[in-house]
């Protein structure tokens, strides 16, 4: 080779080895990996330690998970459980920055422009605090399922009062949760539930276990420590094998406990199949050798209305016990809670006014009168119950008058306007000394399957007059509501509700971690918001 070829060959060697051991080289980043290069500074090396944000509800201090924080050229985050927020953006560090604030349920006054939120000196290393208004009456409190539930409180080296505070069990996301006390801890089982290796998980139940707050649990103010039933890979297993009917999905629901023929007390559970249409109804027992359910008995019909569904809770009634459930919405079916009754469909009943053994029919729809014309509601057998539309359909034709007695009218305890419920949980109270419902909404005001409503009424079949909004959410899904009756506080004053946090049945853009996943919230009944009449002989009277 020319001489003049070796110096441009040269050149051009020079030229490429500057390039490459020049900060963010590929060269200069291997020599910083091996650890050369030390000297460089972290600035330029675009790492620099993480600026704290934290929101907090301005009447407790308590930090707000899911408040949405937005710059002005629209990156998103999201609080943890904590309502920290670990902010290290290249490019937007040692400078003011403007976040936009959201979360629902919760407000931040508007400036002069209608801009809700604040400018935040960003330093490496620095903090600060925001306050918002809480709207709700109840308090959101922290993320149960899913990845990441204290993401940016470990980033910022502030630990988690969970144990998996990252992921557990390799749950992305789970749906529709059911708790039950059994063997002195409690039970938790879900829905479909997604995984990180695929976007297809696990739809034939998942489930885990917790200890209760007075046996070592955690208090449920600081969350809970889920226990997974986990297969070899570590993703949570499925506990309902494959059932006679061959459908590819189960679902269960209605808990219930109950001792069998040999006086052992068993776990019981509702259960549904699709493929992926409703396939079979019927009752599961789970054994607690191989943590699964088996199958105890599939019903005749998937089209027949007795069969425990919903959210369930244990009652007496005249020195008897009662399993109640929310399958029809409200709770208007029950069984006796005895193993024998439970696996026979023909033993449940419903609270209804129709004429024993007829159905709903519009406007020929028979009624029980009493000797002087009026309705006689109560526990029937062969008898399905009447829902809220239908009641509401009958007041409408004039079946049913104004001096009838409607157990299902429930009205916005403000307004007077109607407040039809989707699902709802049930709980007797000893606080308020009334059984207390948690129901969702159907078509609330600002969304569709979002808005979560308070009543009380003096028996669990009610009658149901007056709800109180606590919980709202902006175009989003908040459903399936389940109460924590084992985590009550100060006599029933204090209780605890979780649902899911879902964009389904909504167009909204899917909330990053907490989508499709279990939050809790709790409800002081104490508080004047919930314009509750003083009981006698409680709330101090």
């Amino acid at each position: 080779m020319k001489m003049k070829q070796w110096k441009s060959a040269g050149i051009w060697i020079c030229l490429v080895l500057m390039i490459m051991t020049a900060p963010g080289g590929a060269f200069a980043a291997q020599a910083a990996e091996s650890g050369a290069g030390q000297n460089l500074s972290s600035a330029k090396k675009g790492v620099q330690e993480p600026f704290k944000i934290k929101v907090v509800d301005a009447e407790t201090g308590r930090g707000i998970p899911l408040v949405e924080l937005k710059t002005t050229n629209n990156i998103l985050y999201y609080t943890d459980s904590a309502g920290v927020v670990a902010f290290s953006e290249p490019g937007l560090m040692d400078q003011p920055v403007f976040f936009h604030l959201s979360s629902h349920g919760y407000d931040i006054p508007a400036d002069m422009f209608g801009n809700r939120g604040q400018a935040v000196q960003i330093m490496p290393g620095g903090m600060i605090t925001i306050e918002m208004n809480r709207v709700n009456i109840a308090e959101r409190l922290y993320r149960i399922t899913g990845q990441g539930i204290y993401r940016d409180s470990m980033l910022l080296g502030l630990g988690a009062p969970i144990q998996e505070p990252l992921i557990n069990g390799l749950v992305m996301g789970q749906d529709s949760v059911q708790t039950i006390t059994y063997k002195d801890k409690l039970y938790w089982f879900w829905g479909d539930t997604d995984r990180p290796a695929y976007p297809l998980g696990n739809f034939r139940v998942t489930g885990a276990t917790s200890q209760m707050p007075q046996n070592g649990g955690l208090d449920p103010d600081a969350g809970v420590n889920l226990d997974y039933f986990t297969k070899e890979d570590g993703f949570v297993k499925s506990l309902v094998p494959q059932l006679p009917d061959g459908a590819g999905i189960a679902w269960v629901f209605g808990l219930m406990t109950a001792k069998d023929s040999a006086g052992h007390e068993r776990l019981l559970a509702g259960y549904s199949t699709h493929n992926p249409g409703l396939s079979a109804f019927g009752i599961l027992a789970f054994n607690d050798n191989i943590k699964e359910f088996e199958q105890v008995v599939q019903f005749p019909s998937k089209d027949d209305w007795r069969h425990p569904g919903g959210q369930a809770t244990y009652y007496e009634e005249n020195g008897a016990g009662y399993w109640l459930f929310t399958e029809h919405r409200m709770p208007n079916l029950r069984v006796s809670a005895s193993y024998d009754a439970i696996i026979d469909y023909t033993q449940y009943e419903s609270f209804t006014a129709l004429t024993p053994g007829t159905t709903y029919n519009g406007a020929q729809t028979s009624l029980e009168r009493d000797t002087n014309g009026q309705l006689v509601w109560g526990w029937k057998k062969n008898t399905p119950p009447l829902k809220q539309d239908q009641e509401k359909e009958l007041i409408r034709l004039g079946v049913i008058q104004a001096a009838d007695l409607h157990y299902y009218q429930l009205k916005d305890a403000d307004t007077g306007e109607e407040v039809q419920i989707s699902s709802s949980s049930v709980e007797w109270n000893d606080y308020r000394q009334r059984y207390v419902m948690i129901g969702q909404q159907l078509q609330g005001k600002t969304s569709v399957l979002g808005e979560i409503w308070y009543a009380e009424a003096p028996a669990p079949q009610g009658p149901w007059t007056h709800a109180k909004k606590i919980v709202t959410h902006n175009n989003y899904t908040f459903y399936n509501v389940a109460q924590h009756k084992n985590f009550n506080k100060d006599g029933g004053r204090v209780i605890y509700f979780e649902g899911t946090f879902t964009n389904t049945f909504t167009n909204h853009v899917a909330t990053p971690r907490y989508n499709y996943n279990q939050v809790m919230y709790k409800l002081d009944l104490a508080n004047p918001k919930l314009g509750l009449t003083p009981v006698q002989g409680k709330n101090g009277q």
